[in-house]
């Protein structure tokens, strides 16, 4: 996940009101989390976020719990993929795949026993299905596709398992798809910190919830 150490004593103090009633004047209807860019986040958005992933919404994620924060940290890195994607004019997704996901993400709403799970609807769960697979391909194709390793990387990772009395699956194939899965992730990382560093990212405090 991205690392948001650089920018995180910059505060972002943007709140939308609405009026409630002549007694009460205005009250609070949202309240910004960060901006992207010049792209806000709200703190709705971070609950919404953190439903989607307690009821794995999108297929083949598996339930878990999140925090506001990391949630924010979440939207914040998609963020950066999507503007990244609109600069570079990157392709559209396919149609079948993202009905297929979108779908998907319906199905897991609609099962998920979380109240929060009710209080979404389809355009925002159809949005949440198309921005985590445009992420993830975006992932994919412009940053992972590039790992390489050699067949000396993977035959000095056997040796060392093997150095170390190492159990499980020890065959030239299952060690490669490791070692290719850690450099992705490392490769991803590096890539998500050059574009925090050039980008402007501000952070509102986030009260406990």
């Amino acid at each position: 996940m991205i690392r948001l150490a650089r920018v995180a004593g910059a505060l972002l103090a943007l709140a939308v009101s609405v009026p409630a009633s002549a007694d009460d004047g205005f009250r609070l209807y949202d309240a910004s989390a960060a901006s992207v860019n010049g792209e806000v986040i709200f703190v709705s958005d971070l609950d919404r976020e953190a439903c989607f992933y307690r009821c794995g919404a999108f297929p083949g994620d598996d339930p878990a719990p999140m925090t506001p924060a990391q949630a924010r940290d979440k939207l914040i890195a998609d963020a950066l993929v999507l503007q990244e994607q609109k600069k570079l004019g990157l392709g559209t997704l396919d149609n079948a795949a993202l009905a297929d996901a979108a779908a998907g993400t319906f199905s897991r709403l609609a099962a998920c026993a979380d109240p929060c799970a009710r209080t979404v609807g389809a355009d925002a769960a159809r949005e949440f299905a198309a921005r985590r697979l445009t992420v993830r391909e975006f992932l994919a194709k412009r940053i992972s596709v590039f790992v390489d390793v050699s067949d000396d990387d993977v035959a000095k990772e056997i040796r060392r398992r093997e150095s170390r009395g190492g159990a499980g699956d020890l065959s030239r194939e299952k060690v490669r798809e490791e070692l290719i899965r850690e450099e992705a992730g490392r490769e991803i990382g590096n890539w998500f910190e050059r574009a925090a560093s050039k980008s402007r990212i501000l952070l509102s405090p986030l009260e406990e919830r």
